[in-house]
């Protein structure tokens, strides 16, 4: 008997021996397997556990539909919609514990909308000829998917392939054995940041926090991460937010590739979270760092992370753009919303003799703050820095006065 089982999805009509083998190596290791085909015109050679028939219903429609569409593009979206809704269905059924999707342009298209459907903590490997390239857009990749390069898999077995789908047969069995699933028995309170050099309040924040009966899982917002915390977000999973790095809308309204996408700072209000907000790096605008800096800022100062990042000062008028963005994002929240405004700046690099401060763009990012706060936020101005203790104390001061008035539930 199996400790546990993978489900292998695939289009077995033209990646039959692949997905075979990737079973035969999965069963040798001692793993069970659950197989669905989601392929529209041809069959595999020997029956799937779950049918592209199956599928295609599972999807509200049907095969012949499909074909009927006469293209291909549709007829794949019917197929990657059926699977996600049926192996959602099955997971929650107990039927497998993690997931493996083979597939060139087309599988992997079908393989993203499928693993976005599967909850946080479900092992989704996806063995693809175009991973890591730059067709597939961050938004389409779920938090916690991990993808293997499939080399020299475009047609039929050989000895290069065989090395990545056995790695990759390995790897989905082992992360099913091993995972430790999101226990949500604690309060989850979701915090974004940067790392301890530019911002530090997680650091005396997430052992307070955990000392008054919560999880504290910290974020790093360099846009996949922002977009892990939006989808986490959206689903309602925290009792509370504290964004303090919202540094990925700034990235986005100026036209970075390093973005959370436009729904930053929207879905905790969405689902009504109690949310604290800061200002950790607004000043700045993230872009990738082996790239040229993009035209629209041209001129402006220029800080090297490494080199995969870069960071671009704003000028005094894109901080009034960045306040405008934060204040229009949080006027639809429908819970609770605090913005801590330190008057002393927002990142390490940005205190008075610092070699990124600009006391008159600071100044002009608070007056318009000031202006454009919306009425359903509470705006606190504080006379310190975002990395001082004072900061730390205030959030803390007005977590507990939200615990104590019932706006979060410990």
């Amino acid at each position: 008997m199996s400790d546990k089982t993978i489900l292998v999805v695939g289009t077995y009509d033209t990646k039959d021996d692949e997905l075979n083998y990737i079973a035969d190596v999965i069963r040798g290791q001692g793993g069970g397997v659950k197989t669905m085909d989601i392929s529209v015109l041809g069959d595999p050679s020997a029956p799937c556990d779950y049918s592209k028939h199956q599928v295609a219903e599972a999807g509200g429609s049907s095969i012949q539909a499909a074909i009927d569409s006469g293209d291909e593009n549709t007829a794949m979206q019917i197929m990657a919609r059926g699977s996600a809704a049926l192996a959602l269905r099955l997971y929650r059924e107990g039927v497998f514990d993690g997931l493996i999707v083979l597939g060139g342009t087309m599988g992997t298209d079908a393989a993203l909308d499928l693993c976005q459907a599967l909850p946080l903590g479900v092992p989704k490997y996806v063995v693809s000829t175009v991973s890591f390239s730059p067709l597939i857009p961050p938004e389409r990749l779920p938090a916690d998917v991990q993808m293997i390069l499939w080399a020299g898999g475009l047609y039929g077995l050989n000895a290069i392939c065989k090395a990545s789908l056995s790695q990759a047969a390995g790897a989905v069995l082992g992360a099913a054995r091993a995972v430790e699933a999101p226990d949500f028995t604690k309060p989850l309170i979701g915090m974004t940041s940067f790392g301890k050099t530019v911002l530090r309040y997680m650091v005396g924040l997430k052992p307070a926090l955990e000392a008054r009966g919560f999880e504290v899982a910290v974020f790093h917002a360099t846009g996949m991460g922002g977009r892990a915390f939006e989808s986490l977000a959206a689903e309602g999973a925290f009792a509370a937010v504290l964004d303090f790095a919202p540094q990925e809308l700034g990235n986005h309204i100026m036209g970075s590739s390093i973005s959370a996408g436009p729904d930053r700072m929207t879905n905790a209000g969405a689902s009504a979270t109690p949310q604290m907000v800061s200002i950790g790096c607004y000043d700045l605008v993230d872009f990738i760092g082996w790239q040229d800096v993009p035209s629209t800022l041209a001129g402006q100062e220029v800080h090297a992370h490494n080199r995969l990042l870069s960071s671009v000062m704003m000028t005094p008028d894109q901080r009034r753009e960045m306040a405008r963005a934060m204040c229009r994002q949080l006027s639809a929240a429908q819970g609770p919303v605090t913005l801590l405004l330190p008057l002393q700046g927002g990142n390490e690099w940005d205190r008075p003799g610092g070699p990124l401060h600009d006391a008159a763009g600071l100044a002009a990012f608070c007056d318009e703050i000031r202006a454009q706060c919306p009425d359903n936020v509470t705006l606190l101005e504080l006379e310190t820095h975002i990395n001082d203790p004072a900061f730390t104390e205030r959030v803390l001061a007005e977590f507990d006065h939200w615990v104590s008035s019932g706006v979060i539930t410990p």
